[in-house]
């Protein structure tokens, strides 16, 4: 685990846009994590996987 003086790392990854708005806007959420303390993903890991999961489920009612 990283010290408050330890920098973090960015991973450099890449995402590639999917041309769907709902899935695009939660891959920026993650892209945003880049570099940021793993202690500071679950809340978005949380919200981008509800966003996904209420995707899919609409796409289910269609």
């Amino acid at each position: 685990m990283t010290g408050p003086a330890e920098a973090v790392e960015p991973l450099g990854v890449e995402l590639t846009p999917t041309g769907h708005p709902v899935v695009d806007a939660g891959l920026a959420r993650l892209e945003a994590l880049d570099g940021v303390p793993a202690e500071a993903h679950v809340e978005v890991y949380e919200d981008v996987h509800q966003r996904l999961a209420d995707t899919l489920a609409a796409l289910d009612q269609e």
